[in-house]
């Protein structure tokens, strides 16, 4: 990922209610939700989902689909790891599972919890 695509994917996602909307679609996993369903999860009007969805999958981070009437949306996993990679490709000098960094979400273990330190040592989970 190159820095402008980087600042696209922030812009993206500077919004609180983008942010809303993103955390919800992470929630639900690859089954996504539907366009409706967003809208009552984040308390917004269905419009006002159109929109912020639309600038976060221009920015990678969303996909869609179409089933029958209903439109789908969920996270672009992909384009999630690229905005990580980018952030942390310099972290510790480029290990950044010296800093209990990882892309790869172990077994019971979020991606925004920090690692123990026998998670930082062995590059996995402390039940490994």
């Amino acid at each position: 990922m190159v820095e402008e695509q980087a600042i696209g994917a922030f812009a993206a996602l500077a919004h609180e209610n983008r942010l809303t909307i993103f955390r919800a679609l992470m929630r639900s996993g690859e089954a996504g939700m539907a366009a409706g369903d967003i809208a009552l999860a984040a308390g917004l009007a269905p419009s006002n989902v159109s929109f912020h969805v639309a600038q976060m999958e221009r920015a990678g981070l969303l996909r869609s689909w179409r089933v029958r009437r209903n439109i789908f949306y969920a996270v672009e996993t992909e384009g999630v790891q690229r905005l990580l990679r980018f952030l942390t490709e310099d972290c510790c000098a480029g290990h950044p599972e010296l800093c209990g960094l990882q892309l790869v979400a172990s077994a019971g273990r979020d991606l925004g919890k920090p690692a123990s330190s026998d998670e930082k040592l062995t590059g996995g989970t402390a039940a490994e």
